[in-house]
């Protein structure tokens, strides 16, 4: 496995990159999440480069290393099946994508309690759920890793995933098509003390989804 693996491709970099924001997040600290994870667009911590830099954040080892797990186990595959190119434009796409949909069930939420996007201060300060919209940020790669996840069970639907906790094989459509209804069910429950960013999981997903449907329309082999 780690044998076929490129040092030098896309997929390698950008673990390369988390690796490095995630080595300082842990030096620098809170300033580094002020500055490079995804506020509310109407926050006052929001800044334009936060659209980006949010994709390669992590709030753990346990947060960064599954996620780039996962992007060393099926990135280097899609990576290899479309070029690097592709590939990256993918990453991006469903990471963008993922934060596109979180901040637009957030606006959701805003303009719910008080009839705006983009509320004044004082309105803001009046619901404890608007105060934690507005003070905690969105990080992590998990958006685009959705993406990629969703764009393997498309093109190799009947691979076969095994799991070191669950040591059974399972297809990797059912595994993927399990995988999004839940966040999805997660996301729409809204359990208080759930601090994931669910909605931006099935984003990613869904940006996954049309773009290899755009990108599929002439292929028919699947694996």
């Amino acid at each position: 496995m780690f044998q076929n693996f490129n040092l030098r491709s896309v997929t390698a970099n950008l673990i390369l990159i988390n690796i490095l924001f995630f080595v300082l997040t842990n030096a620098i600290g809170t300033s580094m999440v002020e500055y490079c994870a995804l506020f509310y667009p109407a926050s006052p911590y929001f800044k334009p480069l936060q659209i980006v830099t949010h994709m390669f954040m992590h709030g753990g080892l346990g947060h960064i290393f599954g996620n780039m797990f996962a992007l060393f186990m099926f990135g280097a595959v899609l990576e290899r099946v479309w070029g690097p190119q592709r590939f990256l434009i993918f990453y991006f796409i469903t990471g963008l994508g993922a934060a596109a949909l979180y901040m637009g069930v957030q606006a959701m939420t805003v303009y719910n309690y008080t009839g705006s996007v983009h509320p004044s201060a004082a309105q803001v300060n009046e619901y404890t759920r608007l105060i934690q919209i507005y003070s905690t940020p969105v990080l992590g790669a998990s958006g685009a890793i959705f993406g990629i996840l969703v764009a393997f069970g498309m093109l190799f639907p009947n691979s076969e995933i095994m799991f070191l906790f669950f040591p059974v094989p399972v297809k990797a459509k059912y595994f993927v098509g399990g995988y999004f209804l839940l966040e999805l069910y997660q996301g729409v429950v809204n359990n208080p003390g759930d601090e994931v960013a669910h909605f931006a999981h099935v984003g990613g997903a869904v940006f996954g989804f049309i773009l290899v449907k755009i990108w599929n329309r002439n292929r028919t082999s699947l694996y």
